[in-house]
C-alpha cells in the first residue's frame, strides 16, 4: 500500500479531501472540530460547514476562517440531507464526514485516505473514542443485524487492534470515501433524516463488491451521549423497517419473514410497555404514506446490487449484543434467531 510523503509533496500533489461538518444546535466542540480538521497533515483539506440549525455564533465565526465554506440556510434538515448538501458543495476527490462533536487527530484523515488507495475498499472509518475517556472506544465500527438493527461495536472497550478490520457498518461520526463512490450510491436517502443512514451506505457498499474497514490508528474523539427520546424511538424503528424493506433481496425477506414479524410484534409490546407506542405507530403511518418512495428506492437498490445476498450478508450478525440496551428475553432471542439463521441462510 502506498504511503503519503509530506516532505516530497506540494499541496497540489496531496490528496484533496473535503470534510463535511454539520453545525446543529449549540455544540461546544464545533470550533475545535473544524480547527482539528484544518490542521490535518499529509492531505490538502478544506471544510464544508453546513448550517443545519446552529443556535450560536459559531457559523458566523467559522465562515471567516480560511479553508471553510459555509452552506445551508440554517434549517435543520437532518443528518442525511445535511450531509448531502455538504457533499454537493465539496470539490475534493475524497469526502470525509465528521461530526461537529468529534475531534480528529492530525493524521486521521490521511490514514483513512491511505486505506482507500486499496481499490477493494469503499469506505474507511476512524476508530471513534470517547472524548471524556479517550482510552475507551466509542465505536470500532457498527454492527448490523440480519433483521436490520444496528448499533455501535466495541463500546467502552480498549483498543487492542493493530491493523484495520472489516466492519459491517461505518459510524457516520468519522469516515472517508471517494467522491466517485458517494456519487455512485447517490449519497444518503434524505428521508432517513437521522439514524441508519450510515448503515444503509455501508451495506450498499458491500452489495456493490467493495469493503468497509475500520482503522484503529485513525482516531477521533467523540462527545458521545446515548439518549432515548420520543423522536429517536420514532426514527430508529421507522428507519430500520425502511432499511430492510429496500435493501434486503426478495428471497432474504421471505426467509427472514417469520423473525421479522416476531421482531415487529416484540417491538410493539416493548413500545407499549415503555410508553412510546404512539411513536412506533407513527412510524408505520409514515411508511405507508411514503410507500411509493420506498417502492422506487427498492427498485433502484436492487438494480445496483452486484453481489448476491448470500455473499454480502456474511458481514451481518445474528446476535443482539450491545451493552447499551438489554431488552427482556435477549438471551432467548439470540439463541432462537441464531439457530434459525444458520438453518435458512444456505437458501438466501
Amino acid at each position: 500500500m502506498s504511503e503519503i510523503n509530506p516532505e516530497s509533496s506540494t499541496p497540489s500533489d496531496l490528496p484533496r479531501v473535503s470534510a463535511v461538518v454539520l453545525a446543529w444546535g449549540a455544540e461546544p466542540l464545533l470550533r475545535r472540530s473544524v480547527e482539528a480538521l484544518l490542521a490535518s497533515v499529509k492531505i490538502d483539506v478544506d471544510v464544508v460547514l453546513v448550517d443545519n440549525g446552529c443556535t450560536t455564533d459559531d457559523v458566523t465565526v467559522l465562515r471567516e476562517v480560511p479553508g471553510v465554506t459555509v452552506v445551508g440556510d440554517g434549517s435543520n434538515v437532518g443528518f442525511s440531507a445535511g450531509c448531502n448538501i455538504g457533499v454537493a458543495a465539496a470539490d475534493g476527490e475524497y469526502v470525509a464526514l465528521v461530526n461537529g462533536d468529534a475531534v480528529v487527530e492530525p493524521t486521521t484523515l490521511a490514514r483513512l485516505v491511505e486505506e482507500l488507495t486499496d481499490p477493494s475498499i469503499g469506505i474507511a472509518a476512524g476508530a471513534v473514542r470517547l472524548a471524556d475517556e479517550p482510552d475507551l472506544l466509542n465505536s470500532r465500527g457498527n454492527e448490523v443485524h440480519v433483521l436490520g438493527l444496528s448499533w455501535i461495536g466495541g463500546f467502552r472497550e480498549r483498543e487492542t487492534r493493530t491493523e484495520p478490520t472489516e466492519t459491517a457498518g461505518a459510524m457516520g461520526a468519522c469516515l472517508v470515501t471517494r467522491r466517485a463512490h458517494w456519487d455512485r450510491l447517490k449519497g444518503f436517502d434524505p428521508h432517513y433524516f437521522a439514524y441508519h443512514e450510515d448503515a444503509d451506505l455501508s451495506i450498499r457498499t458491500w452489495r456493490v463488491g467493495l469493503r468497509v474497514v475500520n482503522v484503529p490508528d485513525a482516531v477521533a474523539l467523540h462527545r458521545y451521549e446515548f439518549s432515548r427520546n420520543s423522536l429517536k424511538f420514532y426514527l430508529v424503528e421507522r428507519n430500520r423497517v425502511m432499511f430492510v424493506a429496500t435493501t434486503w433481496g426478495a428471497r432474504s425477506l421471505v426467509l427472514l419473514g417469520p423473525p421479522l414479524l416476531a421482531l415487529e410484534l416484540a417491538m410493539l409490546a416493548l413500545a407499549a410497555r415503555q410508553g412510546w407506542l404512539a411513536d412506533k405507530l407513527r412510524g408505520y403511518r409514515w411508511l405507508w404514506q411514503h410507500r411509493d418512495h420506498l417502492r422506487r428506492r427498492r427498485a433502484r437498490l436492487q438494480a445496483e446490487r452486484t453481489v448476491p445476498d448470500r455473499v454480502w450478508m456474511r458481514v451481518l450478525t445474528d446476535r443482539l449484543d450491545t451493552p447499551l440496551i438489554n431488552p427482556p428475553g435477549r438471551t432467548v432471542f439470540n439463541a432462537v434467531l441464531s439457530a434459525y439463521w444458520r438453518t435458512v441462510r444456505r437458501w438466501v
